[in-house]
């Protein structure tokens, strides 16, 4: 077998159809089925089962692709690699990033970015994780930062930040809500949230469900920057994760109370497609933004730790 099979066996594993994989690769369908034909015949075992609705792929076909993917991304990236030796990074990146992550640390980590790299052009696209997933799969973009979805993933997906939820009140809600909240006590809160569209909305749901709780939000508003608003300047409260509000908290606007029992995790992950290994410059801007997120991150976290205690003593010497 030769590399070309090995990539004509990738396209119609991934794509399912000889029409679609032939489209992909730019040829037409015969040739596709004569390669796939003689791989079968080399390897003496079937690869696909041919059905009405498409092409199946058996057991061996399963662990070919296990085998042969990896093999296929190195000698892309190697590639990508031999050709930008010892010059100038340039080309185009082209990310998707969401809110949250735009939000809170996009515009510095651009500017790190640009101070590096110069001669790389850049796009990024706002939006929902549904919506990224299906532009990294259809090659809109080379890869997107999204929370990570609870269904699973045909693309790659490498982690790069935990991150605490937390209930957010205006500095002025009132004395009544603890420092720290159970789950349980959301609901009765007048609460805004990002619509179900939306892939925190999907996190905090996840949880509540996890405990039987039913929260039945007053408003739903996907901006994020107008839902912080709107808690700095009511009574309404919603659960955000700390980054996206840690400037308010600052400033003494808004106010975070930790949720417990259980806390509230969401995970934001890269995804990128298996057969299209990511360049250096995109590789260096996605490293530049986790960064970003992880000095928010434990900065927001050492500050939450150090209002936890001191409203502990507060408790204290109260009581």
């Amino acid at each position: 077998m030769d590399l070309k099979q090995i990539q004509y066996f990738i396209a119609l594993f991934e794509d399912g159809s000889v029409t679609r994989a032939a489209k992909r690769l730019n040829i037409v369908q015969p040739a596709l089925s004569m390669q796939i034909a003689k791989l079968e015949e080399e390897l003496n075992q079937q690869l696909f089962e041919r059905s009405a609705h498409g092409m199946s792929p058996t057991a061996t076909g399963r662990l070919m692709y296990r085998l042969f993917l990896p093999i296929v991304r190195d000698i892309a990236h190697a590639r990508q690699q031999l050709l930008q030796r010892d010059e100038v990074v340039t080309g185009h990146v082209s990310i998707g990033v969401i809110a949250s992550v735009t939000e809170s640390v996009l515009a510095d980590s651009l500017s790190r970015f640009h101070a590096r790299y110069p001669h790389v052009e850049v796009t990024v696209a706002d939006g929902y994780s549904a919506t990224f997933i299906d532009w990294v799969s259809g090659g809109q973009l080379d890869a997107a930062l999204i929370n990570k979805p609870r269904t699973r993933l045909s693309l790659d997906s490498q982690p790069l930040l935990d991150e605490e939820m937390v209930l957010v009140t205006s500095a002025t809600h009132g004395p009544e809500l603890p420092p720290t909240i159970e789950l349980a006590k959301l609901p009765d809160l007048e609460l805004v949230l990002p619509t179900k569209r939306h892939g925190l909305r999907g996190v905090i749901e996840t949880a509540a469900q996890h405990e039987n709780v039913l929260l039945a939000p007053r408003m739903e508003i996907d901006v994020l920057s107008t839902i912080v608003k709107l808690v700095a300047a009511t009574r309404f409260a919603t659960i955000l994760p700390r980054i996206v509000i840690e400037r308010a908290v600052g400033l003494g606007t808004l106010r975070a109370h930790p949720i417990l029992a259980p806390r509230i995790v969401r995970h934001i992950v890269r995804i990128s497609h298996p057969r299209r290994p990511l360049s250096a410059a995109a590789e260096a801007l996605i490293e530049i933004v986790a960064d970003e997120l992880r000095k928010v991150s434990a900065a927001t976290t050492a500050v939450s730790a150090a209002s936890a205690a001191s409203a502990n003593r507060r408790a204290a010497r109260d009581s």
